[in-house]
């Protein structure tokens, strides 16, 4: 119900964002569209706008590289930005909920408090979710849409076979989502002994999950290395499975359609300019910066040819 109330917001900001992509013939798509994009959707289902806007997203900015922060000088300088953020997005929710703000039935947080049906919760509570949240599905998408256009630019007849049967898109962004999980890996911790084949995982061992790999496993997916997108890998793991799966992955959907719809719609051809820069981490798959050259799709053109096959 939630993602339907959204829908229609995210389209539009995911066509805004695309439209001024597509104005520029060589542009960067990591900075144009795959960093704003996620941060104003979530923006929006928090219920943040007018004059905070900015505000939150130069805080958001700040708090993403976080995960990207190293022990270098640089590093350390963008560390304490992140958590200077932090505290400038404690600050500005606390104020926020005491005065009944970002409660409305339309926000992430207001439903929330409205389910909140074995006890009230508090504004820390509230605050440590929507940051979460931030965090998670900013960065996490971020890397899904950069990599997409990567994806696209090296499988030129893909995304022929897409703008031929744009039907296939939700079933290329889980291509996608495997070919390039946006998460690499997580660790857990065994609560018991657990048996896998001949080997026993002790109980509080710690387990590093590589769900990049599994998403390339030949046993599960035929030639996993090759981006089909008729293969509709339904059973990759880049949202996690279970009672971990990823809170935001029909959000993350609704994003991924929507932009290679546009893509599909208005681009012939995409053209990598320069060497692309990934994030150095080793959980998230990335990129920091990619300069593509866009060649417009002939709209009239591509019509005045299905009406020819038509008649």
């Amino acid at each position: 119900g939630a993602l339907e109330s959204w829908q229609a917001m995210v389209e539009k900001l995911a066509v805004d964002h695309t439209a001024t992509l597509f104005a520029n013939p060589q542009v960067d798509v990591v900075h144009s569209l795959a960093e704003p994009l996620p941060t104003a959707v979530i923006a929006h289902i928090l219920g943040i706008a007018g004059d905070d806007l900015a505000a939150f997203k130069e805080w958001s900015n700040e708090t993403v590289r976080l995960a990207n922060a190293n022990m270098s000088p640089s590093g350390v300088k963008q560390g304490i930005a992140g958590m200077r953020a932090i505290g400038h997005f404690h600050h500005y929710f606390t104020n926020k909920l005491r005065q009944g703000q970002l409660l409305d039935d339309h926000t992430v947080l207001g439903r929330l408090v409205a389910n909140a049906h074995d006890g009230k919760l508090s504004n820390d509570e509230l605050f440590f979710f929507a940051f979460l949240l931030l965090l998670a599905g900013n960065e996490t998408t971020t890397n899904m849409l950069g990599t997409l256009f990567l994806t696209l630019s090296e499988n030129p007849d893909q995304l022929r076979l897409l703008q031929e049967q744009p039907n296939l898109i939700p079933s290329a962004i889980e291509e996608q989502l495997r070919y390039y999980a946006p998460i690499q890996g997580l660790y857990r911790t065994a609560r018991s002994d657990y048996v896998v084949e001949n080997t026993t995982i002790p109980a509080g061992s710690r387990v590093l999950l590589l769900w990049g790999a599994a998403n390339r496993d030949p046993r599960q997916f035929e030639n996993p290395d090759e981006f089909r997108v008729e293969r509709n890998p339904t059973g990759h793991v880049s949202f996690g499975s279970g009672v971990h799966l990823c809170l935001g992955a029909q959000l993350a959907r609704l994003e991924g359609h929507t932009v290679l719809r546009e893509i599909v719609k208005h681009v012939d051809s995409i053209e990598i300019v320069g060497e692309p820069g990934w994030r150095t981490n080793p959980t998230l798959r990335g990129l920091e910066k990619l300069n593509v050259r866009l060649t417009r799709r002939d709209i009239s053109t591509d019509a005045a040819d299905l009406a020819g096959a038509r008649s």
